[in-house]
């Protein structure tokens, strides 16, 4: 069976197509076939007009036009397929008018999901089940316009929950100090009293970068230390340095230091000093969502 999802998040909008098979135990296992990117960054626009803009309403046009071709060509039908958007267009006032014409023009369906549904989606790609019942989680997703925070422990779920603190908001001086309060204090009261030993689970295309940077073997953590270094030496430069130095597209370039300044607070906040770099996002987290909806309908 072959799935996609569209995720069109503040910064960029991605196409995933994912081919699924079962393995030895029945179980379902997800290959990823293509991965697409494009840098909308729909949040310059949102996160200070309120709207998007004519010119990022014609760039959406293209960029799921283009998306709707290369699902024709790799064979994925509309039914096959789940698209979301997420904190940039939850702000847009006109985001439903552009939501009803990428409808009439292409035929897909894109929902704009709350950031609680956006931390569900990211945590269904079941990592926790993969990692020991002994410790305590905390997944932590950073994009453009919200970070999206998810605990477990002892093998359940104690909290979800998405902050507006991302990094074109705070690229676009657009969070207020209350709200980091407001995270410091909801961290620090939900994690008290777990074990000292939790374990962070990065996602978002930062921290990917940051690992790849590192050179770390996969499965090896990034100590907070490691991150505080990068996030000091990244700071040091330009965007067009960072850009020349460490081989950085510009969309990324200018994000990944407020990108490294959330993941070294929520980490310093819930004491954690390792964080895990799986290569997971909420496009991921769509097509597991979309599997399971599938496997429910009636055949």
């Amino acid at each position: 069976m072959r799935l996609a999802a569209i995720d069109i998040g503040s910064n960029a909008a991605r196409l995933l197509i994912s081919d699924v098979f079962h393995n030895e135990y029945g179980k379902p296992e997800f290959q990823k076939i293509n991965l697409v990117r494009v840098p909308l960054r729909l949040g310059f626009d949102v996160f200070e007009t309120k709207d998007i803009s004519e010119d990022k309403e014609a760039m959406i046009m293209n960029t799921i036009k283009a998306y709707k071709l290369l699902l024709d060509a790799y064979g994925v039908p509309l039914q096959h397929l789940k698209a979301a958007a997420t904190s940039a267009m939850r702000d847009a006032g006109n985001a439903p008018a552009i939501i009803d014409r990428v409808k009439k023009e292409t035929g897909i369906n894109i929902e704009i999901i709350t950031g609680d549904a956006e931390a569900t989606l990211i945590y269904e790609n079941h990592i926790a089940e993969k990692l020991d019942k002994e410790h305590t989680y905390l997944y932590i997703d950073v994009g453009g316009g919200s970070t999206e925070l998810t605990f477990f422990a002892d093998g359940k779920l104690v909290f979800k929950r998405s902050f507006n603190i991302g990094t074109i908001r705070l690229l676009k001086q657009q969070v207020a100090e209350k709200q980091w309060e407001e995270m410091k204090e909801f961290i620090r009261r939900e994690t008290k009293g777990h074990p000292d030993d939790i374990i962070a689970i990065g996602s978002g295309g930062n921290i990917n970068k940051v690992f790849s940077i590192s050179k770390r073997k996969e499965g090896k953590p990034l100590h907070i230390e490691l991150l505080k270094d990068y996030y000091k030496e990244f700071n040091s430069f330009s965007v067009p340095e960072r850009v020349r130095l460490y081989k950085l597209r510009e969309d990324r370039a200018d994000v990944i230091v407020p990108a490294l300044q959330i993941y070294i607070n929520v980490m310093r906040w819930a004491n954690i000093e390792e964080i895990y770099v799986p290569k997971i996002g909420l496009a991921d987290g769509l097509i597991q969502h979309l599997y399971e909806e599938l496997k429910k309908r009636p055949v």
